[in-house]
């Protein structure tokens, strides 16, 4: 089977792979690879990080046969006889001119600038694995030799043929269906269950919607609480009596006592609360379908335990709180395996399996275009505001934020201090960034420092994409911090797919089929890049003095959930406040097929 393709897709095994390009096949059948091993010998990379391009000798400037004209946007040299045509749709295509008037055999040519392989008889991009894996290879060995310019011998094929697609990882696409239990499940459900009893208070409400009651300025646990109670897949791992807290307990020898307040021992005999049985205990008393205000003080005691240097009735930051809570949550399981698990496969808890994803940073030298790549596991993503609009660096991480109740200070500060994008933001956070010559990094390639070009992508998202935008900034030259009330558009559904890696290295290395850098080829596949905004946490006030909100979206309504109070808000109130933590899943795990499940 021939490997060419052209665009015109279908999938194979969930992967998107072009339909074929019955020149190029016919191509192949009369010629083999002996001609795209030719151009192998042709290809240029100039660092850093740039795209490959066809050259026969690296200050040539080729120029149209037909026009002679170098400017043209797209120039390509014929593969059978390396005549160097213009395309320049909607007018005159010279290229296309060339294929016809020659015998067979000239429709297939290479774009000179981009290395790219074009049929000029259907005026398309076509591929080619073969030729691809060449100048994938062409670019990773500049970028990792430093050379500035590639080439592959012709002794070289079997390198090629070893990085066949068959060696790729093949992965069914699973499509979403809605559960729906059979007559023995029915019969299971029925059997082991026993009836909530309704609430008597607000049942138009869904269930699991109740208020906190706030325990001196634990607005920032309430905040956080709230939008992790109705994290899908964490509120079905509990829910699910995935960990149960009485099992829990038993297993590590808590006595009567001390079960009875949630805690477990250490080996020192030093009692300590384990904050998953606290959450456990939690979503059992949230989704008991009682209304009246739940006081999560058992588990804010297990909190201050975890995190000592926090345990006062000050006001603390919900990003901090956050980080701090999943922490002691992964801390809780590793003790429990008696073997340290690494956060970075995202296996080791359910925090990290909800919330973890993997960031990548390109750090790439400026004079011979080495790069060095690192990968780091993040559960959020903190974001600067975008530069126009008053923000300041960039970085990846996670915080708290605090935007306001959505009233009409909202609206008029909006105005005031200008708008910003989430996927600006986004956008700002994955672009090339030039470090500072105080910032030179140590090149392997120069042995020495050079300055060098930073670019970070997401290696893999997390199920529940948690974004904190940095509104805090705190000066060290001015000794003094303030908060940026600026206005921030955020999207309900967010497509991740332009930040991945796979997307960024594209970008870089051109129009491919061919993998490169183990970059999965469904990795940006639409069902796991598609993410659906279900939380939103807030900040009204300044600094040092405020009040954290959580708006939630259930059943494709909005509920603010202050404290101890739920009110139902329209949309619009959510949008125009300012955003500081927002909880994203992804899609296919955003269920719409129980919208309509309210107490009763």
């Amino acid at each position: 089977m021939s490997s060419a393709a052209k665009i015109g897709h279908h999938r194979i095994n969930g992967q998107i792979l072009p339909q074929p390009c019955p020149h190029l096949a016919e191509f192949r059948s009369r010629n083999g690879s002996k001609p795209f091993r030719a151009l192998q010998e042709c290809l240029r990379v100039k660092p850093p990080g740039g795209r490959a391009a066809i050259r026969r000798d690296p200050d040539e400037v080729p120029r149209c046969a037909s026009c002679g004209d170098a400017a043209r946007p797209r120039l390509y040299a014929c593969v059978a006889c390396a005549a160097v045509s213009c395309h320049t749709p909607p007018g005159p295509s010279h290229a296309a001119a060339h294929a016809a008037l020659m015998p067979p055999g000239h429709e297939i040519a290479v774009d000179v600038d981009r290395a790219e392989l074009f049929c000029c008889a259907c005026r398309d991009q076509v591929y080619d694995r073969d030729f691809d894996a060449a100048v994938v290879l062409a670019q990773t060995s500049a970028s990792k030799l430093g050379s500035n310019s590639s080439s592959s011998s012709p002794s070289s094929p079997s390198v090629i043929r070893f990085q066949h697609p068959e060696n790729l990882r093949k992965r069914r696409r699973v499509d979403y269906r809605p559960w729906a239990p059979d007559l023995k499940e029915r019969t299971l459900v029925v059997n082991g269950s026993v009836p909530l009893e309704s609430s008597e208070l607000s049942s138009d409400l869904p269930r699991g919607l109740r208020g906190l009651n706030n325990l001196g300025n634990t607005c920032f646990m309430n905040s956080v609480l709230q939008a992790l109670l109705h994290t899908p897949p964490l509120r079905n791992y509990f829910l699910s009596d995935r960990h149960n807290r009485y099992f829990c307990q038993e297993r590590n020898g808590v006595s009567n006592t001390n079960r009875r307040n949630g805690a477990n021992s250490d080996a020192n005999g030093k009692i300590r609360n384990c904050l998953a049985c606290d959450m456990d205990d939690i979503y059992s008393a949230v989704f008991s379908g009682e209304r009246t205000p739940y006081s999560p003080a058992k588990f804010l005691f297990s909190w201050w335990q975890h995190a000592a240097n926090l345990a006062s009735y000050e006001q603390q930051d919900a990003h901090e709180f956050f980080i701090s809570m999943l922490d002691g949550i992964h801390e809780k399981v590793d003790k429990d395996r008696r073997k340290p698990q690494n956060p970075g496969n995202g296996d080791c808890c359910i925090a990290h399996r909800v919330f973890s994803g993997i960031l990548r940073s390109d750090v790439m030298c400026m004079a011979c275009g080495f790069t060095s790549t690192t990968y780091d596991p993040c559960i959020d993503i903190s974001l600067d505001l975008e530069p126009n609009q008053g923000g300041y660096a960039k970085m990846a991480s996670t915080k708290s934020g605090h935007p306001c109740n959505g009233e009409a200070d909202c609206l008029s500060s909006r105005q005031n201090c200008g708008t910003s994008t989430l996927t600006g933001c986004l956008d700002r956070f994955t672009r090339p960034e030039r470090l500072g010559s105080d910032q030179k990094f140590f090149c392997q390639q120069c042995q020495v420092r050079q300055e060098s070009l930073k670019q970070m992508s997401i290696r893999k998202l997390p199920l529940v994409s948690c974004f904190h935008i940095k509104r805090f900034e705190h000066s060290s030259v001015r000794k003094m911090s303030r908060k940026v009330d600026r206005y921030l558009q955020f999207p309900i559904s967010l497509d991740m797919a332009p930040y991945l890696s796979s997307s960024i290295l594209r970008s870089r290395f051109g129009n491919r089929i061919f993998p490169f850098d183990g970059v999965e080829p469904d990795a940006s596949n639409d069902l796991s890049s598609e993410f659906e905004l279900f939380a939103v946490v807030t900040h009204t006030g300044k600094l040092d003095a405020g009040h954290y909100v959580t708006y939630l979206r259930l059943c494709n309504q909005w509920y603010k959930c202050d404290d101890a109070w739920i009110t139902q808000v329209n949309e619009n109130i959510v949008r125009a406040a300012q955003g500081y933590m927002m909880f994203y899943v992804q899609k296919m795990l955003y269920y719409k097929a129980s919208e309509k499940q309210v107490a009763g």
